[in-house]
This record gives structure tokens, C-alpha cells and sequence, in this order.
């Protein structure tokens, strides 16, 4: 067994072997030593405390469970935005296929958007769908 006190001497080889013997499976490659120790140690002391506790493990399976969520706001076809930027007003329509910009079909409102100021935006913030304030 692994004594949380040794973890701090340990190379990244010796941090990298721990972690398998604890977690059973491959180490991150992109987590640095300082996070290694911080996760054995984690698991060292919950493993000496009788581990999660399942009504603990359900919530947080169910606060992992992304999947009914989608990565943006719903937007429904024929919808659409209207957005004013330097004087000029802007008209994106939403389309079954994505959206709809000066004859052109668009997959995302963030390369509409880009496309409009120059520089990198959001999408959805610079339509205003979100509640971040618009510049």
C-alpha cells in the first residue's frame, strides 16, 4: 500500500506507477506530478475512510450525465437573430441545417460572428442568447 507521506519524493514514473496500482487503469498523460499526488493521496484517504458512499457516488454519476443537455441554446427553425454592430444591422436566420447569413449556410453562429466583427466572439453572446451582456 501507498503512504500518502511518499508521495511527495515520488518522480513522475514512480507517480504514474502509483496511480495504476490505486486506480487500476493508466494515468492521464496530460496531469501534471502535483495533481497525481493530489488525486492518490484523495483516493488513499476516502479508500481509509470507507470510500464514497453510494447515495455520494449516485449524485455524482448523475451530476456527470450531460447527455440531455445541448452544447448551445435551442434555437428553432425559421427563428431569427438580429444583431446591429457599426452601424449595420445583421440578420441570421435559423435553418434546419444551421443558420443562414448573407445567402450563405453557416454551422455556427461563432464563425458568423467572427465573420461580422474580425475577431474571435461567441455566437451565442454576441445574438444576445445568453446573459452575459452584449459589447
Amino acid at each position: 500500500m501507498i503512504r500518502i507521506v511518499d508521495l511527495e519524493t515520488m518522480d513522475r514514473a514512480a507517480l504514474v506507477a502509483a496511480w495504476l496500482d490505486t486506480f487500476g487503469k493508466p494515468a492521464p498523460k496530460s496531469l501534471s506530478q502535483a495533481f497525481l499526488r493530489r488525486f492518490i493521496a484523495i483516493e488513499i484517504q476516502s479508500r481509509r475512510r470507507g470510500g464514497v458512499t453510494r447515495k455520494t457516488r449516485a449524485a455524482l454519476t448523475k451530476s456527470t450525465d450531460r447527455s440531455d443537455l445541448s452544447r448551445g441554446p435551442m434555437l428553432e427553425s425559421g427563428g431569427r437573430l438580429i444583431r446591429d454592430w457599426n452601424g449595420v444591422t445583421h440578420v441570421v436566420e435559423v435553418t434546419e441545417n444551421g443558420y443562414r447569413w448573407r445567402g450563405t449556410t453557416w454551422r455556427s453562429l461563432s464563425a458568423i460572428a467572427r465573420e461580422i466583427t474580425g475577431t474571435n466572439w461567441s455566437g451565442p453572446r454576441f445574438f444576445g442568447l445568453n446573459r452575459k451582456s452584449r459589447s
